[in-house]
């Protein structure tokens, strides 16, 4: 690495402290309460999620509508490493990590052949066969859910998990690696010939992907204490990658605070009742519009013209 991405590597660990021992202070001293401490650990989840997708759609380019799937696996798998085999929690969740990882292999080395809107919906219909097949195996329980997870996911265990999938995705996509994936992005053909082997790569980023969005899942299970197979159907796939598309793809920055944003303002929204899927929506739409037309460089550019003329003014 360069002395500068260092240097932005140290501010950012700092930073990380920083808001981690901010927030540990206010929900200790009873500033953050009970329920925004569980809508800030869903958030961090909900990080974990979005820049790992981010790897395989943003970077990669690949559109995958499977990420939901790899989530339940890693869930499922370190659920009932907690309940059956009593292990501790750390190794549920790299257990559960792992598994999701070799499924993101196995499903990646047939489906990555294809491209554009074959493998979205390659990748949608593997979601689907996983979320099946949890839910009519017995050890899963079912419609009914798997019950009896230990509560053991915490906010210092969201946090550091995040901060560890953020670490180690920019590590990725600063290195050669990193610079071979988004080749491939930018022209596969390009980079076939120059002796670039994509399918390695496409692979590799893959299974890197599936890996985080289980240890998300795991952490996700140790958290609600129940896990119920309709909530990883194709609407938390699209809800994934929406955010990953809102935050900008190849942002890792962007996805970090679409995550966020996109935890929160629901809850925010939540007072409006049956209203409040509907202003979401507006919202969202308001917001794709706003990054697709790049209209937000001219409303700064407004925002800062008419600042500058009320202090002339008021001079």
């Amino acid at each position: 690495m360069k002395k500068k991405e260092i240097q932005q590597l140290v501010i950012s660990f700092v930073c990380a402290l920083l808001i981690y021992g901010g927030m540990m202070f206010a929900m200790s001293s009873g500033i953050i309460n009970t329920y925004w401490s569980g809508i800030l650990i869903v958030a961090c989840i909900n990080i974990v999620l979005a820049t790992s997708l981010n790897l395989a759609s943003g970077y990669l380019g690949q559109l995958t509508l499977g990420h939901a799937g790899f989530m339940s696996v890693g869930a499922y798998v370190s659920a009932l490493c907690s309940i059956y085999m009593q292990v501790p929690f750390i190794v549920s969740l790299l257990i559960g990590a792992l598994v999701a990882a070799v499924v993101g292999l196995i499903i990646g080395i047939p489906t990555l052949r294809l491209k554009g809107d074959y493998l979205c919906i390659i990748t949608l219909a593997f979601n689907e066969i996983i979320r099946v097949i949890m839910l009519n195996i017995d050890i899963t329980n079912g419609a009914k859910g798997l019950m009896g997870i230990p509560p053991s996911t915490d906010f210092t265990a969201v946090f550091l998990s995040a901060v560890v999938t953020i670490y180690v995705i920019y590590c990725i996509v600063k290195s050669r690696h990193g610079r071979a994936i988004i080749s491939i992005r930018e022209d596969e053909t390009a980079s076939e010939l120059a002796g670039i082997p994509t399918s390695y790569y496409k692979i590799l980023a893959f299974t890197i992907s599936a890996f985080f969005a289980g240890l998300a899942g795991g952490l996700y299970a140790h958290y609600i204490t129940i896990l119920i197979p309709k909530v990883f159907d194709y609407n938390k796939s699209v809800e994934i990658l929406v955010m990953v598309v809102l935050g900008g793809l190849g942002n890792l920055k962007g996805s970090v605070i679409a995550a966020i944003v996109m935890t929160i303002l629901p809850e925010y929204l939540r007072a409006f009742s049956e209203y409040r899927m509907l202003l979401y929506a507006i919202i969202l739409i308001a917001a794709m519009i706003i990054k697709e037309k790049n209209l937000m460089p001219r409303i700064k550019a407004k925002i800062s013209k008419k600042t500058d003329e009320s202090v002339e003014v008021s001079e």
